[in-house]
């Protein structure tokens, strides 16, 4: 879903949850086509977190980003008086590379979010958000019911019209990286890695795995660098594999 200009020719504001990640890299670039994106990075207390907000700050600073974007807001919305201090979350040990898509899940990590953004929009006057859940997530606050409940009660509670979209939510992630391609994302400053290490992708997290997979999906050369090589090596998706 793409959001459209005013009636008075003004860019719609729109916010836009950001990782630094690639799905919400090419989103970013996606929605400055046709809105004032003002980026929003929350942070949780997960382990992987100082990691992405020094990727993120170098992604936003170089084309097509730059000077074309607000700049980066930051939130606290802690889940680690909720989550204990042995969730691999927290802990940052994350699933292995082999492991399954589902074993990822973050209880309640979208209602946290949502629930953050929803106030700043509602004090900024901005009228909506967008996250970059892809064809196929299997979690229950990533679906399309859940995003316009979540829309419905932030506007009622907030006494502020708020819409929801995930413009990427018919994607594959080779599909958005081939977007990101045309958009001209610079994928070397993306990091999409539970298990970062210096600033580089671990290779051996579930997420190196997916990253990998997609940029061999989409016929395009992954330029990240991987501290361990041996557990992605040239690998190729087996049959059945996402």
């Amino acid at each position: 879903m793409v959001v459209k200009p005013r009636k008075d020719g003004q860019e719609r504001p729109v916010a836009v949850l950001c990782s630094g990640g690639l799905d919400s890299a090419v989103l970013v670039a996606h929605q400055t086509r046709h809105a004032r994106v003002h980026p929003v990075y929350v942070r949780a207390g997960l382990a992987w977190e100082p990691q992405e907000q020094n990727v993120l700050g170098r992604l936003l600073a170089a084309a097509p980003f730059a000077g074309r974007v607000e700049p980066l807001i930051r939130l606290d919305a802690t889940v680690r008086d909720l989550y204990t201090p042995s969730h691999w979350a927290v802990r940052g040990t994350p699933p292995a590379f082999d492991t399954p898509d589902c074993d990822v899940y973050l209880m309640g990590r979208n209602v946290t979010l949502l629930a953050k953004v929803g106030l700043l929009c509602a004090q900024r006057q901005i009228g909506v958000i967008a996250l970059g859940p892809l064809a196929g997530n299997p979690f229950p606050d990533a679906t399309p019911a859940f995003f316009d409940a979540m829309a419905q009660a932030l506007s009622l509670g907030l006494d502020h019209d708020i819409q929801i979209v995930s413009p990427f939510g018919h994607f594959t992630k080779a599909e958005v990286i081939r977007l990101g391609v045309e958009l001209g994302v610079p994928f070397e400053l993306t990091l999409s890695c539970m298990g970062p290490a210096d600033d580089r992708h671990c290779g051996r997290c579930s997420k190196c795995r997916e990253r990998r997979q997609a940029f061999d999906a989409a016929g395009v050369v992954d330029p990240a660098t991987y501290a361990s090589q041996t557990a992605t090596g040239d690998r190729r998706p087996e049959a059945g594999e996402r």
